[in-house]
């Protein structure tokens, strides 16, 4: 959420910074004014009247005391008591209607994004490795683990419709290997700490990262029990501080966990597809950080090296691009997509999303820490996948499937998953 003291004081930089990611966020900017003037103009009232009764109500005591008869100016003060009733309605009013339409506002595009309009305009920021080559033409990944007994995309239909999987033998091992393998390697040599959260979240907890209300039809909801399932693990882990005051000395807090994900993508095309690049549930690992103004962009460079050496362990090629203005999300100020070459499908696949969100979560959530000066100060949040298991499981098996249909394992999972090929 975005600050209301910057909106009221210099309204036009705001402008201009939403106005670079498109839509119409930008012309909400005159309503939000609006309300708020409104809102202060009645709480300045609401002031002025409450010195007024404290000072008749004194006055009254005077009359009394003196025998004096005060049935005219007690009802003075009961007409006051009336407005400032009123009042105080107006303002609480006000201060909703307020937070709903902030809430429905993006944050802005860091100072030195990249201009554009869409995905087209993201300038690529470095690649690692080269695409594979192959002496014959590769499969995809659904033909590869269909012959090799690793997915069941007919039975998971039959369960649950489409856009699910079921992993079974060797390919729920290695999804297990692979799962293991990360949440390891994180919080053994990057220096998070591993947490296991609920799987379920409240409403509250989906406003503070921003999932609500923007994105209400991409979630699936618990309705009996106003619930909902976790579209990721950024919601139940970011919100563990939510409400609190953190001491100097905590920060950054870094954090790692495992969680299923679960998103309806409602009227996202590429769905009724086969395959495992876009699905409603699917396993993720999530890196999450909440630090000082100060330290947010370093960190966000380091969260970022950290999801790219998954790759580079696994010996993956990839590549990273910072998204422009026009396709950076929601509550984001910068963002790196990694990506990671799929040769089956001939094609790059978003494995991990890195952001720095600013202090536009941390309003929402009313996470604070102690400055230096004293001062309660917004935190700064970021988050990434550290990574995302499908698509990670799709490069694997189409970047190391072999000529006699088997698939070689990269070394670094050799031990952890029992063998080195698959086949």
């Amino acid at each position: 959420m975005l600050d209301i003291r910057l909106i009221r004081e210099n309204p036009d930089f705001v402008r201009a910074r939403l106005a670079t990611r498109g839509g119409d966020a930008h012309t909400k900017i005159d309503a939000v004014l609006a309300i708020d003037a409104e809102r202060r103009a009645a709480e300045t009232r609401l002031q002025q009247l409450q010195g007024e009764r404290k000072r008749i109500s004194k006055e009254i005591g005077g009359k009394k005391a003196r025998g004096e008869d005060t049935a005219e100016i007690e009802a003075q003060v009961r007409g006051i008591g009336d407005e400032i009733a009123q009042l105080n309605e107006r303002a609480a009013a006000g201060e909703q209607e307020q937070r709903d339409l902030l809430l429905q506002i993006p944050n802005l595009p860091h100072a030195a994004a990249p201009l554009g309009e869409d995905a087209s305009a993201n300038p690529e920021v470095r690649v690692w490795g080269e695409k594979p080559a192959f002496a014959f033409p590769p499969k995809s990944h659904t033909e590869l683990g269909e012959k090799l007994g690793l997915l069941d995309f007919e039975r998971a239909v039959k369960i649950s419709g489409s856009a699910f999987a079921v992993f079974t033998g060797a390919g729920a091992r290695l999804e297990r290997t692979l799962l293991n393998f990360l949440l390891d390697l994180h919080s053994r040599e990057h220096g998070y700490t591993e947490v296991s959260t609920p799987f379920v979240v409240r409403p509250e907890a989906l406003v503070g990262t921003t999932q609500l209300p923007k994105f209400a039809d991409q979630l699936y909801r618990c309705a009996d029990d106003e619930l909902y399932l976790a579209p990721t693990a950024e919601v139940p882990v970011t919100n563990l501080h939510r409400e609190e005051i953190l001491k100097p000395e905590q920060l950054p807090v870094r954090y790692v966990a495992y969680t299923p994900c679960f998103r309806r993508e409602a009227g996202s095309a590429g769905l009724g597809t086969r395959g495992l690049i876009r699905m409603h549930q699917f396993d993720k690992v999530e890196l999450v950080k909440i630090t000082t103004p100060e330290s947010a962009f370093a960190e966000l460079d380091a969260l970022t090296a950290d999801a790219e050496k998954v790759l580079q362990l696994l010996g993956l090629h990839y590549r990273v691009i910072e998204l422009c203005t026009g396709d950076v999300g929601f509550g984001s100020t910068k963002t790196y997509d990694i990506e990671v070459w799929a040769p089956g499908q001939n094609a790059y696949l978003e494995v991990s999303s890195c952001s720095n969100f600013g202090d536009f979560q941390a309003r929402r959530m009313a996470l604070r820490y102690k400055a230096a000066d004293g001062k309660n100060t917004f935190c700064h949040t970021l988050n990434g996948s550290g990574t995302a298991l499908p698509r990670l499981f799709v490069a694997l098996l189409e970047t190391y499937q072999q000529a006699d249909g088997t698939v070689l394992l990269p070394p670094i999972l050799h031990d952890r998953f029992g063998t080195d090929r698959i086949g």
